[in-house]
Parts: C-alpha cells; structure tokens; sequence
C-alpha cells in the first residue's frame, strides 16, 4: 500500500498541464515568428539538422522529470516493518468497564466516552512505559496486550462501546485477575494497574480478596470513578446509537445507576494506590502520572510496527535520469551532406 506523507505537494500536480499549455503556445509562438521572418519551408531547408520530433521529446522528458520531483517531494511511503522498541518504564494495563451503566450521561456525552477520552489523554503523557487495555463487564478479555506502541493502543481504546462484551454486569474480580496475568514479569514491582469504572455490581469480600492477591503480586492499582454518587437512569439506545428509553427491571421500574466511591476507594488503598473520581479538568491524570513516573523503571522491550518506510529517493532517481537524458538530447540531428558537384549542379 502506498500512502503520502506530504499529501499537500500533490496539488503542485497542477503544474503538469500548466506548464504542457505552456510549451503549447511556445511552439505556435515560434512557428508563426519564423513565417512571418519568411517562408516556412524554405526554413525549415535552411535549418535540416533542427529536429522538431526531438524538441517535442525533450519537453516530454521534462515535464516527466517534474512530475517525479513533485511525487518525491510529496513522499511516498510504502510498507510497514514490525521491529523491536526498547525503553525504560513501567507497565501499565488500564481496565475499561464496558457495562451499560456505562451508557449513562451524568458525565456528558457519557460515562464510556469520558472513561475513553480519560485513557487516551493518559496515553499521550506516557514516555517509555508498555500499556496495556483490557475491557470488562460480567466478564473480561484483554483488549490490547502490554505494548509501546502507544498508536496502536488508541485504536483498541477506540472501538470500546457499552454491549462489547454480551455478559451483563460489572466484575471487578476478573478485571483484576486478568490484569494480574497480564504483567509478564514475577518481579513484584513495575506493575500498574488503572482501574475505570463507576463501581458497581462489586462482589463484596471477593473483591477485596482478588486485591490482597493484587498486592502480593507487587501490583499497585489506582481507581478512576465515573459518575455520580446520586445515581441516574442507563439509556437504552438503538443501533444507531438513539436513545429510545431507558433501562428498566423485571418490575417495569427504571433502574439507576450510581458511582460506588467507597469500594473502589478500598481497593485502591488496598494496593498502595489511590481513588480518584473524574474530573472536567482531568487533574486525576496529571496525579496518576506523577505516581508512575516517580516509580522505579525497569527495561522495557515490545514489537511495534514502524512508520511506513519512505520512498522518495527513488522517484527522485527516476527525476534525476529524465533530467540527465533531456540536457544530453540535442534539438538537431545528424544531416548527411550531400555532393552536389563543384558548382552545386547534379552531375
């Protein structure tokens, strides 16, 4: 696949056909100045070895060379390559909750896309930590395996949506077991976890228990609370994405949702961590970044595919060529003489 990393150099195409108009009128511009000087043909006798077809082909090479400079200058790139990155960091794996409740719009637009727009600004503060996602509701699976590869990490976040994983509920417990298993390493430091949700449906001492293990495993968890302690109905939106009403039990009552602060407050501490609840200004991340920047580092290695690798310098070659074969085209060709005689007359 081809692609242009300069993409606005491509207008300068327009020259092409400029410039072809161009040698157009210069070509009748010079025909009518030698008509006007005298006869044409008796010109064109005078002046054999000036070849029309060559000056017409030195203009091709030409507007060829020009062509190929303007689509090396726009750079084409063609291609990835998967290499190894290796840097100094933590590893981190934030656990999105992609329950309904998450649909709820205490936290305008939503609680989902807020959670969304919380990670990827996490992500762009990063600088040499592997991150890794892993998306929950009654169950959990791992989204985005630890990896530096911080543009591919966004385009996993961007696809999380309440209805991703068809078990309802919101289990803390597997969340965190499969974060846990996620870290590579048994050392019991380095380790991450950034926990995303609006608490709810917890499991009571369960939870608390699969943090004891956390701790054991040297895994530190922060918690991000999404919503509002007062509670708000859950949306039911179409496929379109259209509200069309809102969550209601087996009763025909509107369920609520609210924002648990206190077990997931519990389970930060529990880790060495801390709880916070989200913010418009985001100040949370700012502090859950200072907390993983003072850590220790360790040396961090993953696969990344690398920017696509450019290409320009052969489409410059072919320029280079055209320009180098028009300067050596002459405008005449070789003329035989031809012996008229002494006097000019045929014998």
């Amino acid at each position: 696949m081809i692609r242009f990393a300069n993409n606005f150099a491509l207008y300068l195409l327009a020259l092409i056909p400029v410039l072809a108009i161009f040698f157009y009128f210069v070509f009748r511009w010079k025909k009518s100045a030698m008509q006007r000087f005298g006869s044409l043909l008796l010109l064109q006798q005078l002046t054999p070895s000036l070849s029309r077809q060559r000056q017409v082909w030195k203009i091709a090479l030409l507007l060829g060379a020009v062509l190929f400079a303007i689509l090396a200058l726009a750079r084409p790139q063609i291609g990835t390559k998967l290499e190894e990155v290796k840097r100094e960091g933590v590893d981190i794996m934030i656990a999105i909750d992609v329950s309904e409740s998450m649909n709820a719009q205490d936290i305008r637009p939503s609680r989902i896309a807020k959670a969304r727009h919380e990670v990827a600004s996490l992500i762009e503060k990063l600088e040499g930590d592997r991150i890794g996602i892993i998306a929950f509701a009654g169950e959990a699976f791992v989204q985005c395996p630890l990896t530096l590869d911080y543009g591919a990490a966004k385009i996993f976040l961007d696809v999380l949506e309440p209805g991703l994983i068809p078990t309802p509920g919101t289990n803390l417990i597997q969340a965190i077991q499969l974060t846990m298993q996620s870290f590579e390493s048994a050392e019991r430091k380095h380790k991450v976890m950034v926990l995303i949700t609006d608490g709810e449906d917890t499991q009571g001492e369960d939870v608390m228990k699969m943090a004891e293990a956390a701790e054991t495993e040297g895994v530190v968890i922060y918690t991000v609370g999404i919503g509002s302690p007062q509670g708000v109905p859950i949306p039911v939106l179409d496929e379109r994405g259209i509200q069309v009403g809102f969550k209601k039990n087996r009763q025909g009552e509107v369920v609520v949702t609210k924002l648990d602060e206190l077990a997931l407050e519990k389970i930060a501490l529990q880790t060495g961590g801390k709880y916070y609840r989200a913010s418009s200004g985001e100040a949370e991340l700012d502090r859950i970044y200072e907390a993983i920047a003072a850590m220790d580092k360790k040396k961090l290695a993953s696969l990344k595919f690398s920017q696509y690798e450019e290409r320009f310098q052969y489409v410059l070659g072919v320029a280079l060529l055209l320009l180098v074969i028009e300067t050596l085209l002459s405008e005449r060709r070789k003329v035989k003489a031809e012996w008229r005689g002494r006097f000019g007359a045929k014998p």
